[in-house]
């Protein structure tokens, strides 16, 4: 039987990670797995004089330990932390395409404020020297579209490519277009999502928001799903996956992969006021009916995990109407790390990858659920699971949703060495 485009798996073969958590997959992975905060005070800048003193900032990241000279004066902080992730990435997956192969693997990639400290030391420049000093790296550095256009050039990847803007929910949102890219043919797609505004203008503009927590306790300033939740606090960061088709991928030899994205939906909710219910669960209905699954195949529920009560009560009611109280285990690790906005749901991603591989449930920090969420939080320290099929959730401002479900790596029919997992 020939396999189309379409019928071939999407299968994840490389992961990059840069996250308050850490640099690079295994840091990463080891600070959720010991449930370390890596929430802390602002050092990017004076932030003495502002309501939101505490971030989630990637730590020990030196640029030029991780590129080329050359590339730091046209970069801004947001752009350097992706090519690095998408360089860890691409030599996890052991991807070298051909020049000749070049335009079937493409970059997708999601991205909100763009290179927000670039723009603002140019703007300072622009008033107080006058135009002239002004960097021509300034036409595209600060432009939410860069990530994906300096990862395509620095690795020669000419295939389609393309970002998405909404906010929290784009890095699942790059993962589902990414998806449809390869069902149109392409052999492999770089995607997922990063930020970074961590500077006065940033911050400035994310204050505009009613829901950044002002707590000044790293340990409680960002409590989703607990009682007394007040806001999330600001971090920096993402992930990179090297995401291809499996026939592919087994071609040139890479298998076992990490996963596959067995299904993705994206909703948008009413408008305020208009009296009808928000479409989270709608989202998640969608996402298991692509993938072919029910509810009760599912075995953990990455949460959005917004930190205000009134989307927490949300999004815990539509976790219960699913899969009922208490039903699923949810876990929600970037409350050790704050809302990473379009890098989060890719890191959660990441995680969720690294979890079924190890059969271990991150935890969601130290919190004490609020029991009238009736949720099965995953708390403290990591839970032992089989974890077969991943629910993930993400929610952006303005109404997005979107939901995506993994499932574990596919046995390969025709390896002896797979028997056993067929079985």
């Amino acid at each position: 039987m020939t396999v189309t485009a379409h019928d071939d798996h999407a299968v994840i073969t490389g992961l990059g990670v840069a996250s308050p958590s850490g640099l690079g997959a295994v840091d990463h992975w080891a600070s959720t797995l010991a449930g370390r905060t890596a929430i802390g005070p602002i050092t990017r800048f004076d932030a003495s004089g502002y309501p939101v003193r505490l971030a989630g900032e990637v730590p020990g990241f030196v640029p030029r330990d991780h590129l080329p000279g050359r590339l730091l004066p046209q970069t801004d902080h947001l752009t350097r932390l992706a090519l690095a992730a998408a360089d860890w990435a691409i030599a996890d997956s052991a991807l070298a395409p051909a020049p000749e192969e070049s335009l079937g693997y493409g970059v997708v990639t999601a991205n909100s404020a763009g290179g927000f400290a670039f723009g603002e030391n140019e703007l300072r420049k622009l008033w107080s020297t006058g135009p002239h000093k002004v960097s021509a790296y300034q036409s595209f550095a600060w432009f939410y579209a860069v990530n994906t256009g300096q990862i395509s050039i620095r690795n020669g990847l000419r295939g389609p490519s393309g970002v998405l803007v909404s906010g929290e929910a784009g890095g699942l949102d790059a993962i589902g277009q990414a998806r449809r890219v390869l069902r149109k043919g392409a052999a492999g797609v770089l995607t997922g999502g990063f930020e970074s505004a961590l500077n006065s203008w940033g911050v400035t503009a994310q204050l505009a928001g009613p829901r950044v927590s002002r707590g000044g306790d790293p340990e409680t300033a960002y409590r989703p799903f607990a009682a007394d939740a007040s806001g999330h606090v600001i971090g920096e960061g993402g992930a990179i996956l090297v995401m291809e088709r499996e026939s592919r991928a087994r071609e040139r030899g890479s298998a076992p992969h990490y996963g596959r994205v067995a299904g993705y939906a994206a909703t948008l909710d009413p408008a305020p006021g208009s009296g009808r219910p928000p479409t989270l669960r709608r989202a998640a209905e969608l996402a298991l009916a692509d993938a072919g699954l029910a509810p009760g195949d599912i075995d953990v529920v990455f949460a959005d995990a917004a930190g205000s009560p009134d989307l927490d009560a949300a999004e815990a009611a539509a976790i219960a109407a699913l899969f009922g109280p208490g039903g699923v285990p949810v876990t929600a690790p970037k409350a050790m790390t704050g809302r990473l906005s379009a890098g989060g749901a890719a890191v959660d991603v990441a995680t969720c990858l690294l979890a079924m591989r190890d059969g271990l449930i991150p935890p969601t920090a130290d919190i004490g659920p609020d029991p009238l969420y009736q949720l099965d939080l995953v708390t403290g320290r990591p839970r032992p699971a089989r974890l077969r099929n991943a629910l993930i959730l993400a929610r952006g401002d303005g109404g997005f949703n979107s939901a995506l479900v993994l499932a574990g790596p596919c046995p390969n029919p025709t390896d002896p060495e797979d028997e056993e997992t067929r079985a």
